[in-house]
């Protein structure tokens, strides 16, 4: 079945898809090979949109716009990250340097954006540059250590309360009662567990364990008055947390909303979509063989696999491959025909089941 998959992208996909099949699920790329990967990527228009807005000290401005929704320094590394440039390509050093110079309360941020990320669990924008750091290689470059240990110890501390109200306190805001986290409490977010999928230096047999088992707390859904309850943050933002219980990777929401649970603010059960990006991200934690629910969710992606070696799943989140912050996972140059869109969703389905394991 992988195979099937392998030989369909590397006859129909792009420059990138193909490198990285080479790379992360063979780990065997030549220079020769890498550097001719590479010419062809930095001549697609997105990247040199991206050089093209790229200022002095290698801050990208906000003259590169993927689609006039997510725009600026973050998306476009995003984007530099996903289509598998070398590590040591200038567009991509300088912008990095340029994310570890500039503070978080310099107005290239916007507003908002310089919390203390151990003061407020999942806020603060030195917690996600971490993850970009993480996802581009540069973690040896760019010292994490810090972040790393927060992280982990923000989704091991789900199973370590009995629960989740023990560590929260109300707060009105806005007319608004919330249940908010105490200062310096610990509860993952997206971002936490961003930041280990692309790191190795937590990992062992117990910590893996510990991971999967807070996981498999957040996705119980025994107790109806922690189903769906994202606790909130005492500066007035969800901060992208994860629910006390109810969590799921099929949903219809976009980060920060809850799209980790089935059911929305509105109402309405959101339980549909599957989301690859969450999905890939756990599987790169390597905890999937450990959490039943996410094990079915990866075994009906490898049902869906054709005879082509195609991914022919329904009800796929299509908005989260769009070129975001936190996302991105498009590497098509455009989904104007079947056998790119197809590309790009066996791609991420292929790197599912081979993290996962398969």
């Amino acid at each position: 079945m992988k195979q099937k998959m392998i030989d369909f992208l590397l006859e129909n996909a792009n420059p990138s898809i193909r490198k990285r099949i080479k790379s992360e699920i063979f780990g065997e790329l030549t220079n020769a090979k890498s550097a001719r990967y590479q010419q062809q990527i930095l001549s697609e228009a997105t990247i040199q949109g991206i050089i093209a807005a790229q200022q002095p000290d290698g801050w990208i401005g906000e003259t590169y716009n993927n689609g006039g929704i997510f725009r600026g320094h973050q998306c476009a590394l995003q984007h530099l990250t996903q289509k598998a440039l070398n590590k040591n390509t200038p567009i991509l050093a300088r912008a990095l340097e340029a994310l570890d110079i500039t503070p978080p309360s310099h107005s290239r941020y916007g507003r908002g954006f310089d919390y203390d990320e151990f003061k407020y669990p999942g806020m603060g924008a030195k917690l996600s540059n971490s993850a970009i750091i993480a996802a581009a290689g540069y973690a040896d470059i760019y010292d994490i250590t810090q972040h790393i240990q927060l992280s982990l110890d923000s989704i091991k501390r789900i199973t370590e309360v009995e629960s989740v109200f023990d560590i929260l306190h109300e707060k009105r805001k806005n007319g608004r009662t919330m249940q908010v986290f105490n200062d310096y409490e610990k509860w993952p977010c997206t971002v936490h567990f961003q930041i280990l999928a692309y790191t190795q230096s937590w990992r062992n047999e117990a910590t893996i364990k510990a991971v999967a088992q807070a996981v498999n707390q957040t996705m119980r859904t025994d107790d109806p008055h922690l189903v769906s309850f994202i606790p909130g943050s005492q500066v007035g933002c969800f901060g992208g947390g994860f629910p006390a219980q109810g969590m799921t990777v099929k949903g219809s929401g976009l980060y920060p909303s809850p799209i980790m649970c089935p059911i929305g603010e509105d109402g309405k059960d959101h339980n549909g979509l599957y989301h690859f990006a969450h999905l890939e991200t756990f599987a790169r934690c390597g905890i999937i063989p450990q959490v039943p629910e996410l094990k079915k969710l990866t075994d009906e992606i490898a049902s869906s696999i054709d005879t082509d070696g195609i991914c022919r799943l329904e009800n796929i989140c299509e908005r989260l491959f769009k070129t975001g912050k936190y996302y991105g996972m498009q590497l098509e140059t455009d989904w104007r025909t079947k056998t790119r869109k197809a590309c790009d969703i066996t791609f991420r389905a292929l790197l599912i089941l081979h993290y996962a394991g398969y």
